[in-house]
C-alpha cells in the first residue's frame, strides 16, 4: 500500500466519522462508495468487509459517551441486537453469494432511500430518555432479525433502520433510540465482518486506517455539531443530497 492509498483511506475515515458526528445516522453507507472510488479497493465484496469492520468498531467507540450519558437502554438495545445478530449473518452470507456488481447496483438503490428519508426529514421527539415501557419481545425480535438481515446483506451498519426500529418496539424516545442503536449497528458490523474476513474479504491494514480517520473525523464532528445544532436538519437534507450523487455516480459506473 503506496502513500497516496495510506492517505485516500485515513482521509475517507474522516469523511465518514465526521458526517456521522454531525448529522447522526446515514454516514457510514458512504464507506463502501469511498473504499472502492477514492481508495481504489477492486473488489465490491472486500469494500463491504472492510467497511463493515470500520463501521462496528467507530459504532463501539461511539457507544461509549452515549452509555456515559444514559442514553443507552440496555435490555432491549440488547435483545434487538442478538436478534439481528442471526440476521447479519444470514444477510452477509447471502451477500457473499451475490455477483459483485449486482450488489454494488442494489447498494445504490439503497442509497437512494436513504437520500429520500434523509431528505422528507423526521419529526423532532421532545421526550426525554426515560424508561421503556411496554416492550414485546417478539416485535422487538422480529424487528431486529430484519433489520439485521439488511444490515448484513449490504455490509452496512444499518442505524438510519435500528432507530425506528427500536422507536417502533419500544416507543422509546428518539435519543435513547440513537444511544441504544449503537449496540445494535457494532453487533450487526462485526457479525458482518466476521464472516466475510473468514472467506478473505477484509483488508486490514486499510480497515485500520479507516478506524483512526473515522474516530478523529467522528471528535472533529460531534464538537461542531454542539455549535450548528439549530442547523441540524439541513445538514441532514445536504448528506442526503450527497448520497443522491454517490448513488448516481454508482450506478453510472456499474451498469456501463
Amino acid at each position: 500500500m503506496d502513500l497516496l492509498q495510506t492517505t485516500a483511506a485515513i482521509g475517507s475515515g474522516v469523511i465518514v466519522g465526521f458526517t456521522l458526528g454531525l448529522v447522526g445516522g446515514g454516514g457510514s453507507i458512504l464507506a463502501v462508495p469511498l473504499l472502492l472510488y477514492v481508495v481504489g479497493m477492486p473488489d465490491p465484496h472486500e469494500a463491504i468487509g472492510t467497511s463493515a469492520l470500520a463501521v462496528a468498531v467507530n459504532a463501539f467507540a461511539n457507544l461509549v459517551p452515549h452509555a456515559r450519558a444514559h442514553h443507552v437502554r440496555w435490555r432491549p438495545a440488547l435483545m434487538f441486537a442478538a436478534a439481528g445478530l442471526v440476521g447479519a449473518f444470514v444477510g452477509s452470507s447471502i451477500g457473499k453469494l451475490v455477483d459483485g456488481h449486482k450488489l454494488l447496483i442494489l447498494f445504490a438503490l439503497l442509497m437512494l432511500v436513504i437520500a429520500v428519508l434523509m431528505l422528507r426529514g423526521r419529526k423532532a421527539d421532545a421526550g426525554v430518555a426515560g424508561a421503556v415501557q411496554h416492550v414485546d419481545p417478539w416485535r422487538l425480535g422480529a424487528t431486529g432479525l430484519g433489520v439485521g438481515t439488511l444490515a448484513g446483506f449490504y455490509g452496512i451498519g444499518g442505524g438510519f433502520l435500528v432507530v425506528p426500529g427500536l422507536i417502533l418496539a419500544t416507543g422509546m424516545p428518539t435519543i435513547a433510540a440513537i444511544g441504544s442503536s449503537l449496540v445494535a449497528v457494532g453487533v450487526f458490523g462485526m457479525t458482518t465482518a466476521v464472516n466475510y474476513a473468514v472467506s478473505g474479504l477484509v483488508e486490514w491494514p486499510i480497515a485500520l486506517l479507516f478506524i483512526v480517520g473515522g474516530i478523529a473525523g467522528g471528535w472533529i464532528g460531534a464538537r461542531l455539531a454542539k455549535r450548528l445544532s439549530a442547523q441540524r436538519q439541513t445538514l441532514t437534507r445536504v448528506l442526503g443530497c450527497m448520497l443522491v450523487v454517490v448513488s448516481a455516480y454508482m450506478l453510472y459506473r456499474s451498469l456501463t
